[in-house]
């Protein structure tokens, strides 16, 4: 199986990734009646059908580079981990439970492989928080939109001094838009430990941002 997302070839398979799917329960806000198409596009899926997993990515190939991308800062590197993500939904999604959302599953694939990247680089990968480019059509990289303003520069400079973690919630909450339920599931927290870690988040983000501002 291949997409248009990347040229490079698809990372091995890892159990801490795609473990327990079943896990991602949180409903997104759709109507039942997307819900219900998804799993029967997800249900030809399971049952060998090719074509229905190529209309699974393009469903969500944008979205999945756009969380990709707010993590690492980087086109390749996004491109990279899309590419990856679905090959792990691919080789995993017989053992989906249908009675939960995919969306929650998949953003969960996505966040992990992204924080593994960032790991792996020697140096910190940058996100931004706000005037980032949403229209995929724009014939500039996003790394050009963003880092032509001022702001932009500012931004991914903070951004770049947060642990991880606090990162995760900024670009889940701030940038994606997730409900603090969602992200919970995500992660791995409880409501209540999400909810304090966004809130020290957006602290610490805050206190870096002043003090370059000064």
């Amino acid at each position: 199986m291949k997409t248009e997302l990347s040229r490079s070839e698809p990372v091995e398979e890892r159990d801490a990734v795609v473990e327990s799917p079943a896990r991602a329960g949180v409903e997104s806000r759709r109507s039942p009646e997307e819900i219900e198409a998804e799993r029967e596009l997800i249900r030809a899926v399971q049952a060998g059908d090719h074509a229905a997993f190529e209309t699974l990515v393009k469903t969500y190939e944008q979205k999945v580079f756009w969380v990709a991308y707010n993590f690492l800062g980087n086109t390749e590197d996004a491109r990279d981990v899309a590419q990856d993500s679905f090959m792990r939904v691919f080789k995993a999604i017989d053992r989906f439970d249908l009675r939960f959302n995919f969306y929650t599953w998949l953003y969960r694939i996505v966040v992990n492989l992204s924080i593994d990247r960032i790991r792996k680089k020697s140096k910190r990968a940058t996100v931004s928080i706000e005037d980032f480019p949403t229209d995929p059509a724009d014939e500039r990289t996003p790394e050009d939109a963003f880092r032509e303003t001022e702001k932009g520069r500012k931004i991914l400079e903070v951004l770049d001094e947060l642990p991880t973690k606090y990162r995760t919630m900024i670009v889940l909450r701030d940038i994606e838009e997730l409900s603090c339920e969602e992200i919970a599931v995500i992660i791995g927290c409880t409501n209540a430990t999400t909810r304090w870690r966004l809130h020290r988040a957006r602290e610490l983000f805050k206190e870096r941002w002043e003090r370059i501002e000064i």
